[in-house]
């Protein structure tokens, strides 16, 4: 019987590890559309590089950093979104403005991730993606998804977002 028991035990245990490492799993790759072969060096150096940042912001708006997620941006940064425009004209004034526990709390957020990202056009300097992205509730289930325009270009400190124009809110 205590063989049985522990065994069950056993069983129980790793079924709760399993469930718990999908939902806290690292959320899926996104379905990437890249330039085609045909574009020039430069341009897919463009996009691979301005990618990284796009995989940078999503990390640490997840990880709920202000200032790793001001860093993936560049100032003044324009974001066009619930009917409205915001400019936020340096990296202070966004990370004063930027409340990740108020948007959980209003949105039952715990974390977003990209569904697919798409390079609408880009250049030596500047990248155009066309991406879709799902928010997570606080039970790990999706609860919202958004199609979104991100304009990056290079800065003199590097790529990073210049603005953003969003379905969502």
């Amino acid at each position: 019987m205590r063989v049985i028991y522990t065994n069950l035990i056993a069983a129980v245990a790793s079924v709760v590890l399993l469930a718990a490492s999908m939902v806290y799993a690292e959320p899926s790759q996104p379905e990437l559309t890249l330039l085609p072969a045909s574009a020039s060096a430069a341009e897919r150096q463009a996009e691979a590089e301005a990618l990284e940042v796009m995989y940078a912001f999503m990390r640490s708006f997840n990880a709920k950093d202000p200032k790793a997620f001001a860093d993936t941006l560049l100032f003044p940064h324009v974001r066009v979104a619930s009917g409205g425009v915001r400019v936020s004209p340096d990296v202070e004034a966004f990370i004063q403005a930027t409340d990740f526990d108020a948007f959980a709390r209003r949105f039952d957020w715990s974390f977003s991730r990209w569904e697919s990202i798409e390079t609408v056009q880009a250049g030596e300097n500047k990248v155009h993606f066309a991406v879709v992205f799902v928010r997570h509730n606080s039970a790990g289930e999706p609860n919202a998804t958004f199609r979104s325009l991100y304009i990056l270009q290079r800065g003199a400190s590097g790529w990073g977002i210049r603005s953003r124009s969003s379905f969502a809110p």
